[in-house]
């Protein structure tokens, strides 16, 4: 494989190739083949494909989350993702910036889950010097798991007045970082809806629960590299970085390598991972026959 042929199967998988997706189908069916994406491209980028880039159907000029506010073609495509969160049909999860949602395909969800939220979603949140929770994010969400789904501002008034935006956003993302909660929709007039993802995707969570961390790794480790064709392991040790630490993704593509899930693909100087390719396996009596 050449450089070209690399970007040009990226293109291709990527929704890049002049045939934008339109319908809550054809989301769900992108959402399904890349396994995860960001909403926005990222600076400096990151080797994963947009949803914004696969409803525009190509690369140029895409909008970043700073300027999606007052680009068209971001309203049309938040759009389609907000129905594809209320159909389940994708999941939405903090990976570095909350104005640039992370979302996964229903399938990989609970391999996420696994890695960044609670083991034992059951307790709620307490502020301790090990949690990572303040005292309004565990505030919130006891109003949160006992009048959820609920928006952001009904939020704010039933946490009393005197209340900054920034101080309410930053206890939201305490809870989102870890998946206690989860935005379910998007009102014009009240914007964002929050509710506790047990009680939202309660089979979702609990099979991210069950999973084990090194499966949970290798599967999106595999889909990652299935989704950018072929990689270079400093670039998926950066992407998984964000929520994992870089020694885990070390480990994990070594054990891939040896089970022959992965293998090394030349490409000029470089040694780029891929998915190894399958062997097809013939029937007894063509092996017979070619033996001959």
């Amino acid at each position: 494989m050449t450089e070209q042929e690399l970007q040009q199967a990226r293109t291709a998988k990527w929704r890049l190739d002049g045939h934008p997706m339109r319908t809550i189908e054809e989301a769900r069916t992108f959402l399904d083949s890349v396994g995860f994406c960001l909403m926005y491209p990222t600076r400096p980028s990151l080797h994963l494909p947009t949803f914004v880039g696969a409803w525009v159907g190509e690369d140029d000029r895409l909008p970043m989350p700073q300027h999606a506010f007052a680009d068209p073609r971001a309203k049309e495509a938040m759009a389609l993702m907000v129905r594809a969160l209320r159909a389940k049909l994708a999941y939405e999860a903090l990976l570095m910036d909350e104005n640039n949602p992370f979302l996964l395909s229903p399938r990989l969800f609970p391999f996420f889950y696994a890695l960044v939220g609670e083991r034992n979603p059951k307790l709620a949140p307490r502020t301790t010097n090990r949690s990572g929770y303040s005292q309004l994010a565990c505030d919130a969400f006891q109003i949160i798991r006992r009048h959820g789904p609920i928006s952001k501002s009904k939020l704010g008034e039933a946490l009393g007045g005197g209340l900054s935006d920034a101080g309410l956003d930053r206890a939201l993302r305490e809870l989102w970082a870890k998946l206690r909660i989860t935005r379910v929709d998007y009102r014009e007039e009240e914007g964002s809806v929050w509710d506790e993802l047990t009680r939202w995707a309660p089979n979702k969570v609990w099979e991210g629960v069950s999973a084990s961390l090194g499966q949970s790794l290798s599967a999106l480790l595999s889909k990652y590299v299935d989704s950018v064709i072929a990689a270079e392991p400093e670039e998926i040790e950066i992407f998984f970085s964000h929520f994992v630490p870089r020694s885990k993704v070390r480990d994990a593509i070594k054990v891939l390598l040896a089970a022959r899930e992965l293998s090394y693909l030349p490409m000029g100087t470089r040694s780029l991972l891929h998915i190894t390719p399958r062997r097809e396996v013939l029937p007894a009596r063509l092996r017979a026959q070619q033996a001959q």
